[in-house]
């Protein structure tokens, strides 16, 4: 009988972490999941729903969109209905999510379920940590807050090996079709391209539900429960996951860290978000996770397969090179684990920080070295317009009309960005694609209808949207044509080389303390509402650069992108060397003494 009791906070604090773990899962499925959908989604979408590159931008961008729409009132409703509900919230969202994206026949549904997903991994990114830093005792927490990161990981390695999967089965597909005339080949790609994305978002529907029925049988935040008065209740909730001793005396200070605010949850005064005693560990928080994104990890794990493509790696290779990235991730994410508590936050924050720097300088060093030789183009194909649009192939005798003479056995690319006024799309064409799609521009495709929110910012004399009436009569106008060949494989596995750096320094540093930083910087008082500021901050920068990254390079190129996330890399070295705190070995109570000292 003794054996059991004792054994009871063990099993008790094992689940709790499975189920909080199950939430970085669900994080990076969110993540990641698009990384192997988009080439597909891209090659159908745009031809059966006639996408543009900004479209599809925001597809991949809804999902950070809705984080920073559910991290505006994340922290709110974690105070509101406690923690355990808000998460059980996030996990019935993604889960609904599912069906609303693999049955779509439109972009609305689309980007509604992408939306979705984004608004549960916000409230996930925002609450999974807090639960974590409230329930888990100070010499634990370390280990187990970076297991939301370690999940994370293994939710992006499952999402690459879901898309390495259908890669597989469209390439076969694509060599079955092979035998058959033009039309038909082309119909049987498309369909199994069709079929490749929706599999893969079905298959994210089983991690989904065991997050939100697991939910369901958690016990609430000690923290909360006593900030609401209800003491008895917190002392429960700590017994389950630590010895009777300890509970009382982790009590005893929570109460103490509580007073003079009221039991049920009021708060004196001077303790609101921006007062002196709170903004510096809050924009300290704030920053840390804004410089997190600036590095551009979001957008380079949602774009890999493409990134990679471009660099030479052709379709499924760039997968299998998508999957041993996301292991690696997961891997150096178990060191960064076993090391967090042991030569803490700020010495790996300084060495992923270091190692960011320098893989995204490498990486822009190799695509500048092809995007220099990239012929232009922009004149011939403005020439070959007629009536507005442009059709045309990647066929030999085009690339002839070109001026490129290419050898036998090399692939050329041809990228193009053009406008209708104040509409601007991105287009790119392989010569090696086995469908050998036709390129098509047109004004129909390009300009989009107006829509209520653009309209009602135009009424109040502010254009933050296109306006569909200065594009009616535009011509259309080649803005950059850029035809290259295909880089060579070599290239392509050298950039992934680089690309494996920078995600094996921030899984050691950046990917695991971001959320001890998120979680232990902010004073217990505004710990909920702070987090989700600074969320929202990070989701906000995610976002832009997800949303801007495929009209950017189309216009100035990858290295572009990577010269950019290089120097915000380096202000992120400064921001940890120089201002960052080392918190490793403190309850939370302490690192709100600190900051208010």
């Amino acid at each position: 009988m003794q054996a059991t009791l004792s054994n009871a906070p063990a099993r008790a604090m094992g689940f709790l972490l499975f189920i909080a773990g199950m939430g970085g899962l669900l994080y990076g499925i969110d993540v990641g999941i698009i990384a192997g959908a988009l080439p597909y989604l891209e090659s159908t979408a745009s031809v059966a729903w006639k996408l543009s590159a900004q479209q599809l931008g925001f597809i991949v961008a809804a999902v950070l969109l809705g984080s920073v729409l559910s991290s505006l009132f994340a922290g709110a409703l974690a105070d509101l209905v406690g923690r355990r509900a808000a998460m059980v919230l996030a996990g019935a969202l993604f889960t609904a999510s599912i069906p609303l994206i693999a049955l779509a026949d439109g972009y609305l549904a689309l980007m509604l379920g992408r939306l979705l997903q984004g608004i549960s991994g916000g409230l996930i990114g925002v609450v999974v940590p807090l639960y974590l830093a409230e329930c888990l005792h100070a010499r634990h927490r370390g280990r187990g807050a970076a297991l939301f990161q370690l999940l994370l990981t293994i939710g992006l390695v499952a999402a690459a090996l879901i898309g390495l999967f259908q890669a597989r089965e469209v390439e076969t597909a694509t060599a079955a079709a092979q035998g058959l005339e033009a039309a038909a080949r082309a119909g049987a790609v498309f369909a199994a391209k069709d079929h490749a994305w929706r599999s893969i978002f079905w298959m994210c529907l089983a991690p989904g539900l065991v997050f939100t029925l697991g939910g369901l049988l958690l016990s609430e935040s000690p923290r909360w429960l006593a900030r609401k008065g209800r003491i008895e209740q917190a002392r429960a909730a700590l017994l389950r996951t630590r010895p009777a001793a300890e509970a009382d005396a982790e009590l005893r200070e929570i109460e103490q860290a509580l007073s003079p605010a009221a039991a049920d949850g009021g708060a004196v005064d001077g303790d609101r978000l921006l007062s002196r005693r709170y903004v510096l560990p809050f924009l300290l928080a704030c920053l840390v996770l804004a410089l997190t994104q600036a590095t551009g990890i979001n957008s380079i794990l949602a774009y890999v397969v493409t990134i990679l493509n471009q660099a030479g790696l052709p379709g499924a290779t760039a997968n299998m090179a998508d999957v041993a990235l996301k292991v690696l991730n997961a891997v150096l994410t178990v060191v960064a684990v076993a090391l967090v508590d042991r030569k803490g936050r700020k010495f790996l924050m300084m060495l992923g920080t270091g190692g960011i720097v320098v893989a995204l300088v490498v990486a822009g060093l190799l695509f500048r070295s092809v995007e220099g030789e990239q012929r232009d183009v922009s004149a011939m194909l403005q020439a070959r317009a007629h009536g507005d649009g442009l059709e045309l192939r990647l066929d030999p005798e085009t690339l002839r009309t070109l001026g490129a003479t290419p050898a036998d056995s090399t692939a050329m690319q041809l990228s193009i960005a053009y406008s209708y006024g104040p509409f601007t799309n991105v287009q790119s064409r392989r010569s090696d694609d086995p469908a050998l799609p036709l390129l098509r521009v047109a004004r129909e495709d390009t300009v989009q209808a107006d829509s209520v929110i653009g309209a009602f910012f135009r009424r109040l004399h502010l254009n933050p949207f296109a306006d569909p009436a200065e594009a009616a009569g535009a011509p259309l106008r080649i803005e950059q044509a850029h035809l290259s060949a295909v880089p060579p494989a070599s290239h392509g596995w050298l950039v992934a080389l680089a690309i494996c750096l920078f995600v094996a320094s921030f899984a050691v540093g950046p990917g695991v303390c971001v959320w001890l930083a998120l979680s232990e910087l902010m004073p217990n008082r505004i710990r909920s509402n702070g987090m989700s500021v600074a969320l929202l901050i990070n989701q906000f920068v995610s976002t832009v650069i997800a949303a801007v990254f495929l009209p950017t390079v189309g216009q100035y190129g990858y290295a572009t992108l990577f010269f950019y996330g290089a120097g915000c890399a380096l202000l992120y070295f400064l921001t940890a060397a120089f201002l960052l705190p080392e918190t490793k070995g403190k309850t939370l109570e302490e690192i709100d003494a600190y900051f208010s000292r």
